[in-house]
């Protein structure tokens, strides 16, 4: 039983950068589909929820060779759904709350979109969730939990997070910085909590599924699509968001940050591990 042990462990010694390829090139592949699929609703829907379960999968089997893991604890059935519904929940209000305040202090325009768009927007939605939190919160917010403490864990799996939103078309730094701090921080700690990823994916798409496929609004900077509705908000950008979308407002910074702070209150913090003596 020593062999498999042994060949395993040069893998171990590598598993950051070999799991932030593996997780990476499962978002860029989910990403890919997700545009040669963009104009048919139904293939978009099926093609993102196959993407979705193929890289829940695909992570496990990677964690469990590289890490020589026999179960991956993050992803365990236990807890499953119960935490994909309270995280659908918490991502879901905390959006419409930002809407509301945003048609309470701003010009909004709303008109109908489409049931098809809307079902499109799902299927995509569901595997960026799914892909981009196996990368941020399975790989490295966790593995530099690990090695550094939560704190730091939270503040640089947050901020990276954020910065990689300038990549999107229409990404401002004021846009990514405030992902850094609402979507970031409220995501690390929703893991944090719980120590699973179940209850940040579904938030994670709930928000982003709320976002644009009811009110049909940008995500991130990302091009404006519409979902079941078309909605325009008009007025200050740091009300607004401008062309970053409403998460890129005050109101999403308020609206996320009170939930990162009440889920704070029972996330049990794990300190800095001591360097092992040479």
């Amino acid at each position: 039983m020593a062999i498999p042990t042994e060949r395993k462990a040069p893998l171990r010694r590598l598993r950051l950068p070999v799991l932030l390829v593996g997780t990476a090139a499962l978002l860029i592949i989910a990403r890919g589909l997700d545009a040669l699929v963009s104009g048919v609703p139904v293939l978009r829907f099926s093609i993102g929820l196959g993407a979705a379960i193929g890289a829940i999968f695909a992570y496990t089997w990677l964690s469990r060779q590289v890490e020589n893991r026999v179960e991956v604890t993050e992803l365990a059935a236990a807890g499953r759904w119960s935490g994909l519904g309270r995280g659908a929940l918490l991502g879901a209000g905390a959006f419409l709350a930002t809407m509301l305040l945003a048609a309470l202090c701003t010009d909004i325009d709303v008109t109908s979109g489409s049931f098809g768009a809307c079902l499109g927007v799902a299927g995509s939605m569901a595997s960026v969730a799914v892909t981009e939190e196996l990368l941020f919160r399975g790989v490295v917010h966790r593995i530099l939990e690990e090695r550094t403490g939560s704190i730091v864990a939270i503040a640089v799996s947050s901020l990276i997070f954020g910065l990689i939103h300038l990549l999107n078309p229409g990404a401002t730094l004021w846009g990514s910085l405030t992902i850094a701090v609402e979507g970031g921080a409220l995501l690390a700690i929703a893991y944090t909590v719980t120590r699973s990823l179940w209850l940040p994916i579904g938030l994670h798409f709930a928000w982003n599924f709320t976002e644009s496929g009811v009110f049909g609004t940008a995500v991130s900077g990302a091009d404006v699509e519409p979902g079941l509705l078309r909605t325009v908000l008009s007025g200050p950008d740091l009300l607004t968001g401008a062309t970053f979308g409403p998460e890129a407002s005050l109101f999403a910074l308020l609206c996320c940050l009170v939930p990162a702070v009440w889920l704070l209150r029972d996330a049990k913090l794990v300190a800095r591990r001591p360097r092992a003596a040479r």
